[in-house]
């Protein structure tokens, strides 16, 4: 039940107003001064106060002061009498939620209180909705008790509260986007907004227009003006990740971010000052980009101001207990399960798994394993089958002089496991050794769900997939080496013959660890 004070110097008044809040059901009290109102706030902690401006040692505007000052502080609507408008609205300015003029009606009053009290609870929502943040992006909440992590962790408590830059190097899957958001949310700019973006998966086209906005008319289809996250982030932090993805006419815009702290909107002509605060991560060897040309140096020293690496999962084992303990509480949570724990078996395997996809894969088995698990005890059972130990048998796929369609090959592959598997999505998934949701979103985006679609596939496979399956991800990568092989080594020439652009084959060259290859 809601709580509502009244304070008004007028016995009639604060008598008629707690009579129509009571018969609504509100718990209401009354105060025929601003020095009582305040015991009553304190010991009853109403959710909404209604205070007369004029009363006698203390007025409304010193009384909304003081209530400021509580630990759970109230709306405030103030109640005033025609002639002392501007006072009232002076009072709004100094925090006031709303102001009614005497006399007054008694719908105007409880609709006030009712969108009082609603800006009540956005408030409370709001404040635990940060709270919630806070704590789960707190130092605290950085799992691991190794040097390594121990390290990174006293590097974050030295830099989170200053303005500089810090570059978050490491493979994927190692958590360098919980490293930036416990950076912003441990500094002074954590009530401010983090935005991140990928640079890798936003096509060179959109790139700038996402981080920069752009005026109406800047190119076909901006018919308003929309703001970019540089301009959405202001006063707080972005987070750019797969920072050496950047094209370099971006990265030149980006580091007259860093130098001028000024943004122009794409097809704009006025500079905009932004107040934001760069993090970066990625995962390849800017050291190396630079020296074939393809990150600029003065960026790169801007950006790299503090330094933090993130360790892969299998140089930090002694992590992993505590990581496994962390997942199963969150995935007990999340799905209503009470899975008690893990047995000896497994966790001796989850220990001595090499654990190439990092703490993203660690993730997503110990998601399955709850998820499938019977009983109260995660087995060896439950977790064999995503701990690959030998790879899986290769198609043996060769690329001819004309080149392959690697996409129309992804299609074939796709349709092949799912007649395979009668159909049972989640075993053709496997069959291909992907994750459900990658082969699902791969399923939709070729829009094979339509006979037409998979009929119209060009039969690049005449074999049918081995009853064990096989690693697309094996296939594609042995096929980038064997088109890089044919081309030469040159980029340009290896991404045509997959059938692909060149930013295409470096973004999935680069996704298996191979440096960019050179474009001509």
């Amino acid at each position: 039940m809601a709580v509502i004070l009244i304070v008004d110097d007028e016995p009639l008044q604060r008598d008629i107003l707690k009579t129509i809040l009571s018969d609504e059901g509100y718990e209401t009290y009354s105060a025929a001064s601003g020095e009582d109102a305040l015991k009553l706030a304190r010991t009853y902690e109403p959710d909404v106060v209604l205070s007369d401006l004029k009363m006698g040692k203390m007025d409304g505007i010193e009384l909304l002061e003081k209530l400021k000052g509580l630990k759970q502080a109230p709306t405030v609507l103030i109640m005033t009498a025609f002639g002392t408008i501007d006072s009232a609205v002076d009072a709004m300015k100094k925090g006031a939620f709303d102001y009614l003029t005497k006399p007054l009606d008694r719908e105007v009053v409880l609709l006030a209180v009712r969108r009082a009290l609603e800006r009540k609870e956005l408030m409370q929502r709001n404040l635990e909705l940060r709270k919630a943040l806070n704590d789960m992006f707190s130092i605290q909440g950085i799992i691991g008790h190794s040097k390594a992590i121990k390290d990174i962790i006293h590097i974050i408590r030295k830099v989170a509260d200053s303005p500089a830059t810090v570059l978050i190097l490491g493979e994927s899957g190692t958590g360098k986007e919980l490293i930036a958001k416990a950076i912003h949310y441990n500094s002074g700019r954590r009530e401010k907004a983090f935005m991140a973006i990928n640079c890798a998966a936003i096509p060179e086209t959109l790139l700038e227009s996402e981080l920069f906005g752009y005026e109406p008319g800047a190119f076909t289809g901006a018919t308003q003006r929309k703001k970019g996250l540089f301009e959405a982030a202001n006063s707080g932090t972005i987070f750019l990740d797969e920072v050496g993805d950047l094209p370099m006419m971006t990265q030149a815009r980006i580091l007259r971010v860093l130098q001028e702290r000024e943004i122009m909107r794409v097809g704009g002509r006025e500079s905009i000052k932004v107040d934001v605060r760069i993090l970066s991560a990625t995962n390849k060897d800017l050291q190396v980009e630079m020296k074939n040309g393809h990150f600029r140096e003065d960026l790169f020293y801007r950006l790299k101001v503090v330094t933090i690496q993130m360790p892969p999962l299998r140089e930090r084992k002694e992590d992993i207990p505590d990581l496994v303990n962390f997942f199963l509480q969150k995935f007990n949570h999340n799905v209503a399960k009470n899975i008690l724990k893990i047995d000896d078996g497994a966790m001796k395997a989850i220990i001595n798994y090499n654990w190439p996809g990092n703490v993203r894969e660690l993730q997503s088995v110990l998601e399955k394993a709850v998820l499938m698990c019977e009983s109260d005890t995660i087995g060896l059972s439950d977790i064999r089958g995503e701990l690959r130990t030998a790879p899986r048998p290769s198609m043996g796929i060769e690329i001819p002089d004309e080149g392959i369609d690697l996409e129309e090959l992804e299609k074939e592959l796709l349709v092949k496991a799912m007649a395979k598997s009668s159909h049972v999505l989640a075993k053709a998934a496997r069959l291909l050794d992907m994750n459900y949701d990658a082969f699902w979103y791969s399923w939709k985006k070729y829009e094979l769900e339509d006979p037409a679609k998979r009929d119209s596939l060009k039969g690049i496979l005449t074999e049918s997939l081995p009853d064990g399956g096989i690693s697309y991800e094996e296939l594609e990568r042995d096929l980038l080496k064997k088109a890089m092989e044919k081309a030469n080594n040159v980029g340009a020439r290896a991404a045509r013959l997959l059938n692909m652009s060149y930013r295409a084959f470096a973004y999935r060259w680069e996704k298996y660890g191979m440096n960019r290859p050179a474009h001509d």
